[in-house]
């Protein structure tokens, strides 16, 4: 897909590729603190030269466009448990799925939520690097008294959504690690965090004879077993790359590269 470049009142700008907020580069041995989002993380597992490129060196990806349908299902899904928040009860999902929750009420949560306001967040003291990122929501588990990550996850398949296939899917490994980041993160600003997260998967059924003007969603929850001991070693691993003054390696499965290198190739013919 082509990306051309406009400012906020829709006028073509001129795309340097090249970031403009000093603020989101990284000089390699900077004292200053640095932060690093949830998705620049999962960028780093990703591609390590893509990563490197964009934090070290200011290389700007094209934009992307917005997924406004699954924005417009996580409002209203949060303004929905919002209301049982409010009366601290138990929504219905709940007591389908014989769980003991209700959602957690904090004073922070709106900022939780939204990762542009810093989301959730700490300061890595190993690394002077501030780890952040924004969770859909957080459920209080009144049998441990823990609180419980929840993600939600909005698509439209076919298949049903299964515990075992949803987890196996190889297109949903990364959506674990989302929720590994998570808990890890609430942990480290001294939250009791439980390992298990979950995720609310909404599904757009295609089975009906028409559209009428309406989407007509199943919601099933998906619950997983987190795994936050590779994380901490894989923040200092990051700041080392950070650090370094060698662009690394392409990552020989990253379409990313490919595409820059076959296109710098083509451009030399």
């Amino acid at each position: 897909m082509i990306s051309i470049k406009r400012d906020t009142k829709g006028n073509l700008k001129e795309a340097t590729g090249i970031r403009s907020r000093m603020s989101s580069m990284y000089k390699p041995g900077q004292s200053d603190t640095f932060k690093i989002s949830r998705s620049k993380f999962s960028d780093y597992i990703n591609c390590k030269r893509c990563f490197y490129l964009d934090r070290v060196k200011g290389l700007a990806s094209p934009s992307m466009p917005g997924w406004s349908l699954n924005i417009a299902v996580d409002d209203l899904l949060k303004k929905e448990f919002d209301e049982y928040r409010k009366k601290q009860q138990p929504h219905p999902i709940f007591k389908e799925y014989n769980l003991n929750f209700i959602p957690y009420e904090h004073e922070d949560l709106d900022k939780w939520r939204n990762s542009l306001a810093g989301g959730i967040s700490y300061h890595d003291q190993d690394t002077n690097l501030i780890i952040q990122g924004g969770v859909d929501d957080i459920w209080y588990d009144l049998d441990t008294k823990k609180l419980v990550v929840l993600d939600y996850k909005a698509q439209s398949s076919n298949h049903p959504v299964e515990q075992e296939s949803y987890l196996e899917s190889v297109y949903h490994q990364g959506y674990k690690m989302q929720l590994d980041f998570y808990v890890y993160v609430l942990r480290q600003m001294g939250f009791d965090v439980s390992d298990d997260a979950y995720f609310l998967v909404c599904n757009g059924e295609k089975t009906p004879d028409a559209f009428n003007n309406q989407l007509i969603f199943t919601s099933k929850l998906i619950k997983y077993k987190t795994n936050v001991e590779w994380i901490s070693g894989e923040i200092k691993s990051m700041k080392a790359l950070l650090d370094s003054n060698e662009i690394p390696d392409r990552n020989p499965c990253c379409e990313n590269c490919a595409y820059i290198e076959q296109a710098n190739k083509l451009a030399d013919e």
